[in-house]
């Protein structure tokens, strides 16, 4: 059995997302949350993606490349047990794996070229700036969905739990910075709705 294998990106992620704080612990909470995906020469070609348009949804497959220095760990706290908890990194969608690869299904939201490059308008995203993408695969409802399945752990959804307000101060800055990001007021409210400190400190 062949025991390694190398892989190239086929893409990049220019998300709203500088840094880790704040990204949404799963895909699609987040909705106003938006990223371009860059596709890089030779996989930037319009036969690669013909038909790709007609699906609302893609899976995203990723590599968590801030989490390559620190390794993998065979337990992990995930957040949906305050942090409190250990359980194997296996039961988990840690980035801390032996191959940090990451998955998420986000919307399709179109395709443009744009300064001469390719780029697919995602939404609902939990991708930080700048992660490479090794693969897009289009989501299947029939296939994909699974209605009788069992969460263990995270069986139910997160709930938005935080009350957001907005000084007049901000609101005013967030209105200029929409001319450049626009629903950038709900997609702060969705963030710090969802509560994005660490579950333990």
């Amino acid at each position: 059995m062949q025991a390694s294998f190398e892989f190239s990106s086929i893409g990049v992620i220019h998300s709203c997302f500088k840094q880790k704080f704040g990204i949404p612990r799963q895909p699609g909470l987040v909705t106003e949350a938006q990223a371009s995906l860059e596709l890089l020469p030779p996989y930037d070609c319009a036969e690669a993606l013909a038909e790709l348009e007609g699906f609302s949804h893609l899976w995203i497959v990723f590599v968590f490349h801030q989490s390559l220095r620190d390794g993998w760990r065979p337990t992990v706290r995930p957040p949906r047990l305050g942090g409190n908890r250990r359980i194997g990194v296996f039961a988990s969608r840690s980035p801390f794996r032996p191959n940090p690869i990451g998955l998420s299904a986000v919307s399709l939201q179109g395709i443009v070229e744009q300064d001469g490059k390719r780029l697919l308008k995602l939404g609902g995203i939990d991708l930080l700036d700048g992660t490479p993408v090794l693969d897009i695969k289009p989501y299947l409802p029939y296939g994909d969905a699974i209605a009788d399945a069992r969460a263990g752990y995270a069986q139910a959804a997160p709930r938005a739990s935080l009350p957001v307000a907005f000084s007049p101060e901000a609101e005013a800055q967030i209105q200029a910075a929409e001319v450049g990001y626009p629903g950038l007021q709900r997609l702060i409210e969705q963030v710090l709705a969802a509560d994005p400190r660490p579950a333990y400190q």
